[in-house]
């Protein structure tokens, strides 16, 4: 009896799922640069309270603050929000007699972001009110009452916004997406030739 199995040996290797030569997954990630401008805006809010109650702030003090929301250029985030910077008082003057209120004045000197320091600019203040009228009113009635009456402290509470700008072109670059895989083509699979078994 005769009988052929190369065709049943075909089927087989045609069956068999195809072996594929595959190359390790490439990722070379492509990079793209550009530019923080000096002068772009960026949103802080005070991370501490300031205040001249107590007469405890002095000029040169720093004080904390962070970033309010992230700063992006092109879709990509170069400051994010949260990220610490940092401000120093410039002026302090208590309340005092004769209606005299209090102040409070500062700068944002920097933010950090991603290991960088970045130079920035910006103004805040508060003032107290003035006791003035209460004084006028007073040394109408008596004249010594008026050396007594004093303003309100200055304050700038916890969370207040501050708007600060960028002071340097900070040059920046992201990395792209990595390259998709590469896979090669599939390998030719030989075919045996037909083989026939005599019984």
């Amino acid at each position: 009896m005769k009988f052929t199995i190369g065709a049943f040996a075909c089927a087989l290797i045609m069956s068999a799922p195809a072996i594929q030569a595959q190359t390790a997954p490439v990722t070379t990630a492509a990079t793209t640069s550009g530019t923080l401008r000096a002068g772009t805006s960026v949103p802080l809010k005070m991370s501490e309270p300031l205040t001249t109650l107590g007469k405890k702030l002095k000029v040169g003090q720093r004080f904390q603050l962070e970033t309010a929301e992230n700063v992006m250029i092109d879709g990509n985030v170069v400051i994010p929000a949260g990220s610490p910077a940092t401000g120093e008082v410039t002026e302090v003057r208590n309340k005092g007699m004769w209606g005299k209120s209090g102040r409070i004045n500062g700068r944002v000197l920097y933010v950090r972001a991603n290991g960088r320091q970045i130079r920035m600019s910006g103004q805040l203040d508060d003032k107290g009110t003035t006791g003035t009228a209460a004084v006028v009113g007073s040394l109408v009635v008596i004249p010594i009452a008026g050396f007594f009456m004093t303003g309100t402290s200055a304050n700038i509470p916890l969370g207040t916004p501050v708007t600060a700008f960028i002071d340097e072109d900070v040059s920046v670059a992201f990395s792209g997406a990595a390259a998709p895989m590469v896979v090669a083509p599939a390998a030719v699979v030989p075919v045996a030739a037909p083989v026939t078994i005599k019984k």
